[in-house]
């Protein structure tokens, strides 16, 4: 099966994407222009047919950004995965690399899974010293108002940052399926969305402290315990346990000298996610020319 390619390269002086090809079932939409005029970096939509990926799908693609350059790689909606047919598993696969002073920034809506479906993605990035990086990967519960909560059969998302080629810088898997030990659904409780941020980079260097202060500030509010005795203060139980947030944040940095960090969200809505990375990515809107998930 042929692989999507697209190739990001400086001409007369901007990021201009060189090469384009996809197949089917997905396709990539290029617009003319995404923000104003003067903004150094290449959109790029990637669309299925049919508005959804289907039971058995194969997608395949790479992406290379060469020295100096920006672009994004996002969707017009979130990605749809409908119910497999026997055992068949939906899968995608993404590969890119990140030259010197360049930016990839990949920022989807979220993966929805519909009941019984099966889904596997593997995303890796090839990075040096002098790239940056900003991933978001994120998951719904699925078509919550037609009742469906985690019914999907089988969620495996997995990123890996390489640097300079072959160093492992990050890893990391997400695997959410039914199974004996109880249903996902039992086990995820009232979270409808997890999302993962990730930041890498010299550019995103300002961007990741701010986040970073920001959740510490966010959790330190959210799991402040009651001093004894307040007025008002009844407990959640029988126990006096705090009752669980409808929002939780972390955050925690990796590889040599802390180039990078990772932020892990749980929200009981998905709306709250949404204002959680239009809020924390804001700042991008220099880079991109428009706010991420404005």
């Amino acid at each position: 099966m042929e692989r999507g390619k697209l190739v990001v390269e400086r001409v007369g002086g901007k990021s201009t994407l060189t090469r384009c090809f996809s197949k089917y079932p997905f396709k990539f939409i290029v617009p003319n222009k995404v923000g104003p005029s003067q903004t150094d970096a290449v959109w790029i939509y990637t669309i299925t047919y049919g508005g959804g990926i289907v039971s058995g799908d194969s997608i395949e693609f790479d992406i290379k950004v060469r020295d100096g350059c920006t672009a994004v790689l996002t969707t017009q909606s979130s990605t749809k995965v409908y119910k497999s047919i026997g055992s068949k598993c939906s899968q995608q696969v993404l590969e890119a690399s990140v030259g010197r002073d360049a930016l990839l920034v990949v920022i989807p809506d979220p993966v929805t899974c519909f009941s019984t479906a099966k889904y596997s993605q593997v995303q890796i990035f090839n990075v040096v010293p002098q790239s940056s990086l900003l991933l978001v990967d994120w998951i719904t519960s699925g078509r919550h108002e037609r009742g469906e909560k985690w019914a999907f059969a089988h969620y495996k998302s997995t990123n890996r940052i390489l640097l300079d080629g072959d160093e492992p810088l990050f890893f990391d898997t997400v695997l959410l399926e039914q199974g004996s030990h109880g249903s996902i659904s039992d086990r995820m409780h009232d979270y409808q969305a997890i999302a993962m941020i990730t930041l890498l980079g010299p550019k995103l260097r300002l961007i990741q402290n701010q986040i970073q202060e920001d959740v510490k500030k966010l959790m330190s509010q959210q799991l402040r315990f009651p001093s004894i005795g307040s007025r008002g203060h009844t407990g959640s139980d029988s126990n006096n346990r705090l009752p669980k947030p409808s929002f939780i944040a972390s955050c925690s940095t990796f590889g040599p000298e802390e180039m990078g960090v990772v932020i892990r969200v749980a929200s009981t809505t998905t709306e709250s996610v949404y204002k959680f990375l239009q809020h924390q990515l804001a700042s991008m809107e220099a880079f991109l020319g428009v706010s991420p998930y404005r």
